[in-house]
């Protein structure tokens, strides 16, 4: 078996890997990170449901998503230190136990015997330690040869169109199955009929987090990175970089070319993310949508981005370079912002979700690209988790701006930021391109 594998595996240290071997471990990461992410999409379509059947209004609801986007935002870096130096399994295996308190909670908040809104609060602070996607990124680049790594990556990016598909559908279905659509009831007077509608999919969340968990820790190998890796280790007995070095973390974003990339990643990314964040009140609101209509149009959006991200920006990559795809992106999502600055009703925005996919997708992974490839092997997961801060950092603003952009403009207010800040976006790519790298967007 050492023989057979000894191409691939070659230059890492022996007993790193588990008894799994590499590919394994791959296929079990794509596994793991799909049933997280199924999960996740799953609480995401209850929580409006939920919160607003505990008598939450949108103020308190955007309390509610700004506290999970900041625990997030300020857990990612540091969960990508703790990965690249602890190892895999122990990342991954500290994800799914924080996401198996997350569950529990929210299986709490709907007994009539526990304060709800309470726990439903609670439920979010192990947002802080659930970074099992860039886990499974690093265990991915780590694992893959250089030149097996853009399609091992984008499988990845099925994997996340999966978890919102499946995660979307079962919140959506459950929700409506097991409780009615909520039209401003006046606060926890409903918990005495049908108390248990929302612990289904929270218990059902609950389990297969357990069962990750286990996973992670009995087959997932200790470490992942190369021998050239663990030379850079400090002695035995010598002093260990703390996780929590915000000062090394912070040294990564002064690293050349990194601040604009990382800049331009978070300015063409945050009108998007604001209307994504509001869409929950959106779809209640403004489409008229019941939970099960608005789990299909969000299976519908995953279903477009693990075609986009598994397979069109795949064949674009090889023809075209990694400032002409980012330009590209920027570009569409102007045209796309335009459109939705006339949207009217929930048909339109169907006939916008493709180019808003190919928007985020082509920017995220040419931006994520860029900026791993500008460190080195050793601070991968730390990177990722900089990348993975950028939707947190998003939620956490999103709530309170997007909240009120929609109630003192309406809907079109999302359409006009996104063509004008991803103008200012694109004039400064224009006048000072991107450095161009041999790699092509992975």
């Amino acid at each position: 078996m050492q023989g057979a594998r000894a191409p691939r595996d070659q230059g890492r240290s022996p007993g790193r890997m588990s008894a799994l071997g590499r590919s394994s471990v791959i296929l079990l990461t794509y596994v793991l990170a799909a049933t997280e992410l199924t999960c996740l999409f799953m609480q995401f379509s209850i929580v409006p449901y939920l919160s607003r059947k505990l008598g939450l209004d949108s103020i308190a609801f955007g309390y509610l998503q700004t506290t999970f986007g900041v625990l997030q935002l300020l857990g990612g870096p540091v969960f990508g230190r703790f990965a690249d130096q602890r190892g895999a399994r122990a990342a991954l295996t500290l994800s799914f136990l924080a996401a198996l308190a997350l569950y529990l909670l929210l299986a709490a908040a709907s007994s009539p015997a526990l304060p709800g809104v309470y726990l439903l609060f609670a439920s979010r602070l192990p947002g802080a330690l659930m970074h099992t996607l860039p886990a499974a990124q690093m265990v991915i680049t780590d694992l893959s040869a250089p030149e097996e790594r853009p399609a091992a990556l984008g499988r990845l990016g099925l994997c996340f169109g999966v978890g919102v598909i499946l995660g979307s559908l079962l919140g959506g279905t459950l929700v409506s199955a097991y409780g009615c659509y909520p039209q401003g009831l006046p606060g926890p007077a409903w918990r005495g009929e049908g108390q248990g509608w929302i612990q289904c999919p929270a218990i059902l969340a609950a389990l297969a987090t357990l069962l990750g968990a286990v996973l992670s820790f009995t087959c997932i190998p200790a470490s992942t990175k190369g021998a050239k890796t663990d030379a850079q280790a400090p002695l035995p007995g010598g002093p260990r970089a703390s996780v929590f070095d915000l000062k090394a973390i912070a040294s990564l974003l002064r690293l050349p070319d990194v601040p604009r990339i990382f800049l331009v990643k978070v300015a063409s990314n945050c009108p998007t993310g604001l209307f994504m964040v509001m869409f929950s009140i959106i779809s209640m609101d403004f489409f008229q949508l019941e939970a099960a209509q608005a789990g299909y149009l969000m299976s519908f959006f995953g279903l477009l981005q693990m075609v986009t991200q598994g397979l069109v920006i795949g064949q674009l990559s090889s023809h075209f370079s990694e400032e002409v795809l980012l330009r590209a992106s920027v570009l569409v999502f102007i045209v796309v912002g335009l459109a939705m600055a006339w949207m009217s009703s929930v048909f339109h925005f169907c006939l916008l979700v493709p180019g808003l996919v190919f928007s985020l997708c082509t920017l995220n992974v040419v931006t994520d690209s860029m900026l791993i490839k500008a460190v080195s092997t050793s601070d991968t997961g730390t990177m990722l988790g900089l990348c993975a801060s950028v939707q947190p950092l998003l939620r956490t603003l999103g709530p309170t701006v997007g909240g009120l952009l929609y109630r003192s403009f309406g809907v079109p207010v999302f359409g006009h930021v996104q063509v004008a800040i991803n103008t200012l976006v694109l004039l400064v790519l224009w006048r000072k391109p991107m450095p161009q790298r041999k790699d092509k967007v992975r």
